[in-house]
């Protein structure tokens, strides 16, 4: 097999990756949670590309981080599939530096991604505005982008089930020490009631909203909606994340 394939473009990247089995549920089709790691991945290698690693811009003292993601799935990738991850940023809306994203194969559409992302100052902690980052100029996306507005995720003040309490354990955590963003689609999984883990959805959303760390315990909160599923994550300081899924 050749090569995977590496192009970076002045307002683009993109990254080919094959996926393999530990990517997949059982029967063989991409999980949320390799959907939401490729998301990050991919912008981070962009800036990597650009000489912007994240030790220059913990320097620079201009970091990134993933505030909510939306995701379509047209046609969901499976095991063993070489697939194309382009990425683009596109622009800014209040808070938020938004950057998209579509993975695709010779047939066309497989997923589109939107996702908003916050300007921290990693020394401080503190939520810079967009404006202040000097690294580089933000670029914009000059096509269409078939996938949802990312959206702030509120769970209803009733009929709320209690689904368990989930310990943040070592193999959740990245290098920033917290659970890896990715690794929140497996969460939501593990506790979705047991049919709809079966299905694929339509759409996924999820919103970042404090992080876990190691040894804190989540307790796990969800409702049914028509043919959606709500969840939060809830540590000791609050919402650690909600998520909503489309079936």
């Amino acid at each position: 097999m050749s090569d995977l394939r590496e192009v970076l473009q002045e307002n683009s990247y993109l990254r080919q990756k094959q996926l393999i089995f530990a990517d997949c549920d059982r029967y063989q089709r991409a999980r949320v949670s390799t959907l939401l790691s490729i998301a990050a991945a991919v912008a981070g290698a962009d800036y990597d590309a650009r000489g912007l690693t994240y030790e220059k811009l913990y320097e620079m003292r201009e970091v990134f981080l993933l505030s909510r993601i939306a995701l379509r799935i047209h046609r969901c990738p499976r095991a063993l599939q070489v697939v194309d991850v382009t990425t683009w940023e596109d622009g800014v809306k209040a808070a938020h530096m938004q950057r998209v994203y579509e993975i695709t194969d010779r047939e066309g559409l497989l997923v589109s991604i939107r996702s908003d992302w916050i300007l921290v100052d990693p020394q401080t902690r503190r939520i810079m505005r967009p404006g202040t980052f000097t690294a580089k100029k933000l670029g914009t996306c000059p096509k269409a982008i078939d996938a949802p507005e990312p959206r702030k995720i509120l769970l209803p003040r009733e009929g709320v089930e209690d689904l368990g309490a989930r310990k943040v354990v070592w193999s959740d955590l990245d290098g920033n020490g917290h659970v890896y963003s990715g690794n929140y689609g497996d969460f939501v999984w593990d506790y979705l009631p047991a049919d709809l883990q079966e299905k694929v959805p339509r759409e996924f959303f999820i919103n970042y909203s404090k992080e876990a760390t190691l040894g804190q315990e989540l307790r796990m909160v969800g409702c049914r909606k028509g043919g959606e599923y709500l969840m939060e994550g809830l540590g000791p300081e609050g919402v650690c994340f909600s998520a909503q899924c489309v079936f």
